[in-house]
């Protein structure tokens, strides 16, 4: 029970990793609260973490949304002693194919913004509204969803690696920024993660994939929310400004 009686947010939290780390956190004594902009997986998933838990639909992107949230969540627990930034898209493409010299497809600007929009801005916009109740409380812990490509870069996801560096960034500026309020912020950067996304490739590809991992298998969204745990914990009461790589040992690239 080590999060006996702490009151957890987790966005993106109705699926995958987000879901995997709800369940855990919840096993471990939490209270814990979701968001996610699916309904319906919401209400399912809530339904698995106990009387104490809740469940809400919110769009990160939309700031007045997450701050009416957060709001709500205080006024309802009384605290708010983790925020877990899980929410993030994907919209793969390459920055420019060109064929036989000529210009054949780029990244569309509106996947770049949603990328943004959903994966940096959205962490922005929830970090800075749990930060006050967290400062006036004198405690908390911030979580960051980044990836292993944020540290290595990958064919493709232009988009996509700019925000999880990007929140790596944002990571070690916070705890610097928070640290005086006994907040501590951290990172964890998965690897390849068995979620619906990889479910849906390829049985070739899945394989081309665990050939690049030193342990020789895919990731499990338990082994995510277990470096969360920890993190969350105070068997990491020391740890801030850090980031965790959960990753069997793969190295992205070319």
């Amino acid at each position: 029970m080590r999060l006996e009686g702490k009151v957890v947010l987790i966005t993106g939290g109705a699926a995958g990793i987000g879901q995997a780390t709800a369940l855990r956190f919840a096993e471990e004594g939490a209270k814990v609260v979701i968001c996610d902009v699916s309904e319906e997986a919401g209400q399912r998933t809530v339904d698995q973490l106990g009387p104490d838990a809740a469940f809400y639909r919110v769009d990160v992107t939309d700031r007045r949304a997450v701050q009416e949230w957060v709001d709500d969540v205080f006024a309802r627990y009384g605290r708010i002693d983790v925020l877990v930034n899980n929410a993030g898209v994907l919209r793969d493409n390459m920055l420019v194919k060109v064929k036989h010299g000529e210009l054949v497809k780029q990244m569309p600007e509106e996947e770049f913004d949603l990328v943004v929009a959903v994966n940096l801005k959205g962490v922005f916009n929830c970090t800075q509204a749990v930060a006050p109740y967290m400062i006036r409380q004198g405690s908390g812990v911030i979580l960051n969803a980044t990836s292993v490509v944020g540290l290595d870069g990958n064919f493709g996801q232009t988009n996509y690696v700019a925000t999880k560096a990007g929140v790596i960034g944002m990571t070690k500026v916070w705890a610097r920024e928070l640290g005086r309020y006994n907040i501590r912020v951290n990172t964890v950067a998965p690897g390849f993660i068995l979620t619906d996304m990889l479910r849906q490739m390829p049985e070739n590809v899945l394989q081309q994939m665990i050939a690049r991992v030193p342990l020789g298998r895919i990731g499990q969204p338990g082994d995510v929310a277990g470096a969360y745990l920890f993190l969350a914990s105070d068997e990491a009461s020391f740890i801030s400004g850090a980031v965790l790589r959960v990753d069997g040992g793969v190295v992205v690239g070319t």
